[in-house]
């Protein structure tokens, strides 16, 4: 056999394999804290997983572990990402107290209105101030829940006083000191030790939206709910973020790549945030159908709710400026961001 006619075989061998391994499936092991059955793993991962599917034509699969089944702590997510025992994973900023400090900006209460829209402005704030804050992954998505809500298991709460004596779940650092201003007990722990913490009096009761309050039959151990008036901003949000390890993304062919950045950024932020704004009705239907108490806080009367956490704003602020950045510009970018998308 002639060289030339050796060397256009192997290199017909080299294309066909080549085409081969591109053609190869590739399978994404995605991390998360909540059961199988809340609407974050329902609504938002599993969907994202059957879209990146179909927009690679089958090459991109996931394999979905709830409830922390690739072992850990919800805390230890973030990093499960970064060091590649999982590839994606959708967690709680707030589950590593001071590592996104910057980001803690919109967990300060009486901030946002609607998850949807402030999840795109949470999307640019982190893109214009906070990149940096986030080493070793590549981050997917940024959103914010709806409306933070109070749940408490023996007195109905209608104003800061009712808040003395009790001990109360709290999720991020910041609603942890949010908690303590309102004159309760704040125990920081994550969304899997609630249930157990109200059976056994651990906690008296906890801050949740109403979306995973049913997966985890919350709602069967506490009488009592207290809303804030829908005109009003919200008490509390915190912030998520889905978050991908950088080497399994750069070890994908570049068609892939592109799959992946587009069902990534500001839009599928919103779209996670719009999940959560619809997801509201639903899980409050289960506490009314057990008979459970509510409370609505009426507007006129946060304004002694927003005195007593005032100092939040201010302490961040400080926090920020130690930090060697500019808390104020950096508290009303964050406003203006949250303005921006509010607009009709």
């Amino acid at each position: 056999m002639k060289i030339g006619t050796v060397l256009r075989a192997l290199a017909c061998a080299a294309t066909l394999g080549a085409s081969a391994a591109g053609a190869q499936e590739i399978t994404l092991k995605v991390s998360h804290f909540w059961p199988p059955q809340a609407m974050p793993p329902t609504k938002v991962l599993q969907p994202w997983c059957e879209k990146i599917q179909k927009e690679s034509n089958n090459r991109l699969k996931c394999q979905i572990f709830p409830a922390m089944q690739l072992g850990g702590a919800p805390a230890q997510l973030y990093d499960q990402a970064k060091d590649g025992i999982a590839d994606v994973v959708f967690t709680l900023l707030g589950y590593t107290p001071g590592r996104f400090p910057r980001m803690e900006v919109f967990e300060l209460p009486f901030m946002t209105s609607n998850a949807e829209q402030t999840s795109r402005a949470v999307w640019d704030y982190y893109e214009q101030y906070a990149r940096d804050e986030f080493p070793g992954v590549k981050v997917l998505a940024l959103n914010v829940h709806d409306r933070g809500y109070i749940h408490t298991r023996e007195r109905q709460i209608k104003s800061p006083a009712d808040f003395k004596g009790l001990k109360m779940r709290a999720p991020s650092r910041q609603t942890t000191k949010m908690m303590q201003l309102l004159g309760a007990s704040a125990v920081a722990m994550p969304l899997p030790q609630v249930t157990d913490s109200l059976s056994k009096g651990v906690i008296d009761g906890f801050i949740l939206p109403w979306e995973v309050i049913p997966a985890i039959k919350a709602h069967e151990l506490v009488k009592y709910h207290t809303e804030t008036d829908p005109k009003a901003r919200t008490l509390y949000t915190v912030v998520f973020t889905i978050a991908m390890n950088p080497k399994r993304y750069e070890s994908l062919p570049p068609d892939l790549k592109k799959v992946i950045d587009d069902n990534s950024g500001r839009e599928f932020s919103a779209s996670i945030g719009r999940a959560w704004d619809e997801s509201a009705p639903a899980g409050r239907k289960f506490a009314e159908a057990r008979g459970n108490t509510f409370h609505t806080v009426p507007a006129a009367e946060l304004a002694q709710w927003e005195k007593a956490l005032a100092p939040l704003y201010d302490e961040w602020i400080k926090d920020m400026n130690a930090r060697g950045q500019d808390g104020r510009k950096l508290l009303e970018a964050a406003r203006e961001l949250i303005r921006k998308y509010e607009k009709p």
